[in-house]
């Protein structure tokens, strides 16, 4: 039996142990396609522009899509204005009580730090949209304070709602961050007699921010896009708009994509620079071995 040829390595030295040649990626490397921000814009004026044939098919006696769109602009910007602020406010209310809930879960004592751990797992682990009918639904729709009848909106209970898993993540968030900490520092702080609670709030949570920053502006941006939970609830925000604007036009089908795709390029210009900040700043405050 002949013994097959050996491989030649790269560095021209001769061997007797077979030497894997290097992968050519040039068979692949020209189907490659990079994404860029303009494709986004792209896609939204082709959905919007391709609808053109629809309108032709309407007849002559219906308003025309760019007609109808100029008209509708003006509620959608509105409806996706207070998307963003129910956004802003569900992220404030779960970073607020999600730093909290991260910190009791490095807690010394047994109890919180149990407990904290639990209510955590179980929100971060709870679909978003059940979440959000539990506040919608449970929570009362008014309250009586002394004689005084006080209602209470969907749109705080849509905040609540969506607050609840921002306020688990944000939770691992902190724990992480705390814990990716050497444990040099817990130590020089023990040396100069500070107290737990002084080291975490004057050398442990500055160091952290940096750290907490890039995940918590992702959590952001997961969260605006899930603010059209809301619509299946009944928040007036730019999808419930959008239905409302269809439906006063008669459900016209030539309308449909070019209100969605108009629905679509709105998050994406407010998301996409948040994004690539994200990806700026997690480079700019990696740690560095």
């Amino acid at each position: 039996m002949t013994q097959p040829p050996l491989s030649q390595p790269p560095s021209g030295k001769k061997t007797d142990m077979a030497v894997m040649l290097p992968f050519k990626q040039k068979s692949y490397e020209r189907f490659r396609i990079e994404l860029k921000p303009w494709h986004g814009v792209l896609l939204a004026m082709v959905c919007f522009f391709t609808t053109t044939y629809g309108y032709a098919t309407t007849g002559p006696e219906v308003d025309s899509i760019l007609t109808v769109m100029l008209r509708w602009i003006p509620l959608l910007l509105k409806g996706f204005l207070f998307n963003i602020l129910i956004s802003v406010l569900s992220m404030a209310v779960g970073t607020a009580v999600g730093t909290m809930l991260g910190l009791a879960q490095i807690s010394l004592i047994g109890p919180v730090r149990h407990s904290s751990w639990f209510v955590t797992q179980f929100f971060r682990n709870a679909p978003w949209l059940v979440l959000l009918f539990f506040a919608m639904y449970l929570l009362p729709f008014e309250f009586n304070i002394g004689g005084i009848t006080i209602p209470f909106p969907d749109w705080v209970k849509a905040i609540i709602g969506l607050s609840l898993p921002v306020m688990a993540n944000v939770s691992e968030v902190v724990r992480g961050a705390v814990l990716s900490l050497p444990s040099g520092q817990w130590e020089a702080a023990e040396s100069l007699a500070y107290t737990r609670r002084q080291t975490l709030w004057l050398i442990i949570l500055p160091q952290c921010v940096k750290r907490m920053l890039p995940p918590w502006m992702n959590l952001y941006s997961i969260l605006t896009m899930a603010t059209v939970l809301a619509f299946i609830v009944g928040v007036p925000e730019v999808m419930t708009l959008t239905g409302r604007a269809l439906a006063a036009e008669g459900e016209r089908t030539d309308l449909l994509a070019p209100f969605y795709s108009f629905v679509l390029f709105l998050f994406f210009i407010y998301c996409y620079p948040i994004a690539r900040w994200t990806v700026y700043l997690e480079s700019k405050f990696a740690v560095k071995n």
